[in-house]
């Protein structure tokens, strides 16, 4: 049953800076929301960026856009947190853990005093922790609060992999799990070109045997880890591909897609692992995460993810939960 007391047209964006911004304005051409409100401790930057981008509705999708401030959230669909400090050349996502949860921690107070019944998306840095922590102090169910996880590396698993045997990234099918960071695991002993085998595949591309393909494998992976560090020394940060994975969750999310995404959440017992966030495929729907989807992993894979919770968990150690 739907609960009447939510604007399933409504989303909010808490934090302006250049994900949120480029994640609102990726939201208000996808048509899928007619109505977002913008938060951010500096409320002229919230209204600026309201402003700039509502100039542009009347040629795309008619929205209201508006700064607002936490009583503006309680009955949005999705509430959508991408404040805090920005990951700096050379630094990785975890260290940026002990100011952002600061930053979070008033958050979560604010969300918790408008009981929100909508879903709440952590996207900030490093976003398996800032889950877990959402998870733990937003007062609201854990189906309910979840992250992007490795939404966006599985995006780029596949544009590398459909790059590196020219076909259309959309028919590739595979899974970046684990930490959104430096020990996420490409699931290679299930990825698959529209149903066909990767093996099958680099041969009927003529790409040589099986030595030639874990070479490929190798390459790509270290390519998808390292994305974020290329960009960010390039141009300082990483938002437009993140923008278009948040589109992605709220799209399966509005239309009850039962999508299966790998969003970050807590994990009880699943592949042998506990008392962390990470990513894993889950049924993703109106109601949130409806359940996780259990995968075959190969040995090594199923060990690197063990290993990917146990970095996030040495790194936790001494954070208040």
């Amino acid at each position: 049953m739907l609960n009447m007391s939510i604007n399933f047209r409504k989303v909010a964006v808490v934090g302006c800076g250049f994900v949120g911004a480029s994640s609102a304005f990726a939201l208000m051409q996808s048509g899928l929301f007619s109505e977002m409100v913008l938060l951010d401790v500096n409320r002229a930057k919230a209204e600026g960026e309201a402003m700039d981008i509502g100039h542009g509705t009347s040629i795309s999708s008619p929205m209201n856009i508006y700064a607002g401030d936490y009583s503006d959230i309680k009955d949005a669909a999705i509430i959508i947190v991408t404040a805090g400090a920005a990951q700096k050349p050379g630094e990785t996502r975890l260290d940026l853990i002990k100011k952002n949860i600061q930053i979070h921690a008033g958050i979560m107070a604010e969300i918790k005093a408008q009981s929100p019944e909508g879903i709440l998306l952590i996207v900030a840095n490093p976003v398996d922790i800032l889950t877990y922590y959402a998870q733990k102090a937003s007062g609201m169910p854990e189906n309910r609060v979840f992250g992007s996880g490795t939404v966006l590396d599985s995006a780029r698993l596949r544009y590398l992999l459909g790059t590196r045997l020219d076909v259309d990234s959309r028919s590739v099918h595979a899974y970046v799990i684990g930490e959104h960071g430096d020990s996420e695991i490409c699931t290679w002993s299930m990825a698959n070109i529209s149903g066909v085998p990767l093996a099958d595949f680099f041969a009927l591309r003529g790409m040589g045997g099986d030595l030639d393909m874990k070479v490929a494998q190798e390459d790509i992976a270290e390519d998808v880890k390292n994305a974020a560090y290329k960009i960010i020394e390039r141009k300082n940060a990483t938002y437009y591909g993140i923008a278009m994975s948040v589109v992605r969750i709220c799209r399966a999310i509005l239309r009850d897609e039962k999508s299966i995404l790998p969003v970050s959440t807590a994990l009880h017992g699943e592949y042998g692992i506990s008392d962390v966030s990470l990513s894993v495929p889950a049924i993703v729907g109106r109601n949130g995460i409806e359940e996780l989807v259990p995968i075959s992993l190969s040995e090594e894979e199923r060990t690197k993810l063990s290993e990917s919770a146990a970095v996030l968990k040495k790194t936790m150690e001494g954070v208040e939960f």
